[in-house]
């Protein structure tokens, strides 16, 4: 059997080997049933569905075949990187780095951060669209894990609030 998209394929196989792992860690949690769900539960179905997802996207890419052949390219090395690094930006910013004396700095300057870095891994970059975009990003954030899930953790750099 020949493989007629590459992409569809090794993107199954992705999915498959995520949800994979996913579904060992979350087996070693208590999984409980139905009724009486346990901290694993979610976890153990999510990583399930994305696994059969995995296997359904992989057969399709033996089966059905494509004009273009669906051919993996080059590995886009600077969004990858952008991307990475737009993450990592965002922990730091939560989180702080204690080891270099950086306090967190807050939710909204994290996701300001990340859009900048994330969009900078792109083709164009347009500035206006992207502080639209990052502002749009910060409000709802704000809105949706301070004002309704009431989490706690930094929204304003430490020394903006002492």
């Amino acid at each position: 059997m020949r493989i007629q998209s590459q992409k569809d394929f090794f993107s199954g196989l992705m999915f498959i080997c995520v949800g994979g792992a996913f579904s060992l860690a979350a087996s070693k949690y208590q999984v409980g049933t139905g009724a009486m769900m346990g901290p694993g539960y979610f976890p153990l179905i999510l990583s399930g569905i994305l696994a059969i997802l995995g296997v359904a996207i992989a057969s399709n890419a033996l089966l059905s075949p494509l004009k273009d052949g669906g051919e993996i390219g080059r590995l886009a090395w600077k969004p990858l990187i952008f991307i990475i690094s737009a993450n990592l930006g965002f922990g730091a910013c939560i989180g702080g780095l204690p080891a270099i004396g950086l306090p967190p700095l807050g939710l909204i300057f994290g996701i300001y951060l990340l859009t900048f870095i994330a969009a900078s891994g792109g083709e164009e970059f347009k500035f206006r669209e992207v502080l639209v975009v990052a502002s749009l990003l910060a409000i709802m954030s704000y809105l949706a894990f301070v004002v309704l899930l009431k989490l706690q953790f930094p929204v304003w750099p430490t020394f903006f609030t002492v």
